[in-house]
């Protein structure tokens, strides 16, 4: 009981803490769009990095990261520490990037953390929203040359062994704006390994990072890909 309280007083201090950070850049007057993208990107990273230290967990990666930006990374999504993973492994690479969030995230009683720290929010509801939400990714690509994308094409998270249908909207973003995909297999199940966080041991969990690929038939690339992870990691 108190190793889960700890934990859990542990990031809401922290994420309020950034919270503050975050808005100080986001309203900031006097730095470009470009550099409020990058540096929202190496706050989230920092934090990111602060709980991973805190639950005692490091990332083993299969794979690189390219060195390359304007790609698309295609994730599978199990738990809230698949975005804090990411961004230690992002962080590696000094990318930056931004995450593709679904709108009730941001109207949560923790939405100010996806509101101001780079995120961009998506109401698969209402079509409306759909169609201005494809903008702003034009918009903000067009004045970022180095941002990334980072989404879950599943669309929502899986509590299940199997993965879910992808969505379309990675798909489009990705040939809409012309680019690559790298897609990401995290072989843990780690609402199982948050939930028995923090480690007295240091526990590892495994990242496979693929090579790029093209947008079309993402669904059935991903699996392949993730077949084969599956594979390397059984022998």
């Amino acid at each position: 009981m108190l190793k889960n309280l700890s934990k859990y007083i542990f990031m809401i201090q922290l994420g309020y803490k950034y919270i503050h950070i975050f808005k100080k850049i986001f309203f900031h007057p006097f730095i470009s769009f470009r550099q409020r993208y990058k540096q929202l990107s190496n706050e989230r990273q920092a934090y990111s990095n602060a709980v991973l230290k805190f639950l005692n967990i490091e990332v083993e990666t299969v794979g690189e990261i390219p060195n390359e930006n304007r790609i698309l990374y295609a994730i599978n999504h199990r738990s809230l520490l698949d975005i804090i993973v990411m961004e230690h492994i992002f962080s590696q690479k000094n990318k930056n990037g931004t995450w593709i969030a679904k709108q009730e995230l941001f109207d949560a009683f923790y939405g100010d953390f996806f509101k101001y720290s780079g995120c961009i929010s998506v109401d698969l509801e209402n079509r409306r929203g759909l169609l201005t939400f494809f903008k702003k990714i034009k918009q903000t690509l067009a004045k970022i040359d180095d941002l990334n994308i980072y989404i879950f094409p599943e669309g929502e998270r899986n509590k299940s062994a199997k993965l879910l249908p992808f969505q379309s909207g990675a798909q489009k973003i990705a040939k809409a704006n012309n680019l690559k995909i790298v897609p990401i297999f995290i072989n843990d199940t780690l609402e199982k390994v948050f939930k028995d966080s923090p480690f007295e041991e240091k526990k590892v969990i495994k990242v496979h990072i693929g090579n790029i690929i093209r947008p079309d038939d993402l669904e059935k690339k991903y699996i392949d890909f993730m077949n084969k992870a599956k594979e390397k990691d059984a022998q």
